[in-house]
């Protein structure tokens, strides 16, 4: 690689959100790491609700994590230095470089893009001092002309970085010679000028009956096309956002003969990467619902996290949810609480100071003898626990602390961001049917996933015998080549002057 006192730079823009842009990132870190490259992720802002904590204890997109495990890298905040939390339609908490600083609407947040700029670029300059090569994902759709006066995330990067643009498109959704076209004929010559290939992505079929449309396309556009990316369904990659959530299932056909975990599709679910490893269990479906139904069906009910705790148990008690969780108690159900479910099934919530709305209190669902106060500032820590004896890790994302007023404690915690400690955290009752906890990243650890299976009674479901990084691992090679079969690598190594 040409040796600068920067690193090169590449950018992997979208006609829109949901294309693949995420995993295009993955998919490059990992192809150039295999080449020999030290690479590392960038996304100026992100806005998601997944999200988990740096070695150091800082907060930062799931993405942005899952990238850097391409990279074989540590996460650091300065691969993703703006997170955006959504709490409302309008408004959302703001991370700046790992920490939780205000909640802002999006008007307020507009009057602060200049120093949010120059924090980005920071970033941005010390992993470029790291690396030999920073691999850019813009956010959304890149030719949104009402929004790019202000845009820190996509071309204003690119520009300052002057980062080469592959533009992404989706065949699925269909559309994708507009997609294309039309992305490209909102943008401002100069800015044209800047997309350096096209890529399409989530083709079905024979990929044959495309070459003339591929050609089209690059007749009207005068730009190369990179390759076109067939669907795939021999790799797992944690995606930033699961079209699982799109359209939550009612009770359905789809879990008959097999045993079934229900997860309750909270308006502002967090975290919902949580049961990805549950997904991959055969002889097990995980069912995502919404619209209040009977749980006895299911074998347990999970309530995950959320970043409107006090907004989403309202909505639980409105939508006829509170009444089902208490049918499925008692019948006998197994129900299990992460983070802001944990403090929903407690007996009440308080924020006394108004960080997620009004100040005020709201009931929980009583289900757990647990009472908890949202306060600042928030916990963000690397967990490692026990769980009879059994040793997990995850990590703790919350504002607030739980007190347990009786029952038994869950997990056994013995260190946070690498430091020992003993403590105490979640809650168990009525014979381990009920139970609760702050730490996300549970299943990540298979003993810890057959610990709970078999809590459950599901003792004869069988789990893959690898879990967590290395799984992981594996399907980030897996998608690495799958890139490099149907893409123009050779065009786009050429781009970084390599």
């Amino acid at each position: 690689m040409k040796k600068d006192t920067k690193a090169h730079c590449l950018a992997v823009f979208g006609t829109g959100s949901d294309v693949g842009k995420s995993v295009i990132v993955t998919a490059l870190c990992r192809w150039f790491v295999n080449k020999g490259l030290r690479v590392a992720p960038f996304k100026a802002q992100n806005m998601s609700n997944n999200s988990g904590v740096t070695p150091e204890g800082l907060e930062m997109g799931r993405a942005q994590i899952v990238q850097a495990e391409a990279s074989k890298i540590p996460p650091h905040v300065d691969m993703n230095p703006i997170l955006l939390k959504p709490t409302s339609d309008v408004g959302a908490q703001v991370v700046l470089l790992g920490e939780a600083v205000r909640n802002s609407t999006a008007s307020e947040y507009h009057q602060e893009k200049k120093f949010l700029f120059a924090q980005t670029c920071a970033a941005l300059d010390r992993l470029r001092g790291k690396y030999d090569l920073i691999v850019i994902e813009g956010a959304g759709s890149c030719a949104e002309v009402n929004l790019m006066e202000h845009d820190i995330v996509n071309f204003r990067i690119a520009e300052y970085a002057d980062a080469p643009v592959i533009l992404v498109a989706d065949i699925h959704r269909g559309g994708v010679f507009a997609q294309l076209v039309g992305t490209l004929a909102c943008l401002d010559p100069s800015l044209q000028k800047q997309v350096a290939g096209l890529l399409i992505n989530r083709f079905r079929g024979d990929l044959s009956l495309f070459e003339e449309g591929a050609q089209w396309i690059e007749q009207k556009t005068h730009k190369k096309m990179l390759g076109i990316l067939p669907w795939y369904h021999h790799i797992t990659i944690e995606a930033e956002d699961s079209v699982v959530l799109e359209k939550p299932a009612a009770l359905s056909s789809q879990i008959e003969g097999q045993p079934a975990i229900a997860v309750i599709r909270l308006p502002h679910i967090s975290n919902f990467t949580d049961f990805e490893p549950l997904l991959a269990i055969d002889g097990l479906n995980l069912v995502y619902l919404e619209k209040a139904q009977s749980l006895n069906a299911f074998k347990a009910v999970i309530l995950p996290g959320s970043k409107n705790t006090r907004f989403d148990l309202e909505w639980l008690h409105s939508n006829g949810w509170a009444d089902r969780f208490k049918d499925y108690a008692q019948n006998n159900g197994h129900i299990f609480g992460v983070c802001g479910g944990y403090q929903m099934m407690g007996a009440v919530v308080n924020d006394p100071h108004g960080l997620e709305g009004a100040p005020g209190s709201t009931p929980g669902l009583a289900l757990l003898p647990v009472e908890t106060t949202l306060e600042a500032p928030k916990t963000t820590t690397r967990t490692s626990f026990n769980w009879e004896q059994i040793a997990g890790a995850g990590y703790e994302i919350h504002m607030g602390q739980t007190k347990r007023l009786s029952g038994k404690p869950l997990f056994c915690v013995t260190e946070r961001n690498n430091t020992p400690i003993e403590a105490e955290d979640g809650c168990v009752v009525n014979d381990s049917r009920i139970m609760g906890g702050y730490i996300h990243g549970l299943f990540d650890t298979p003993a810890i996933i057959r610990r709970w299976l078999d809590t459950i009674g599901l003792k004869d479901v069988k789990i893959p015998e690898t879990e967590g990084l290395a799984a992981r691992d594996k399907q980030y090679d897996l998608l690495a080549d799958h890139f490099e079969k149907h893409i123009n690598t050779d065009f786009i190594f050429k781009l970084m002057e390599m």
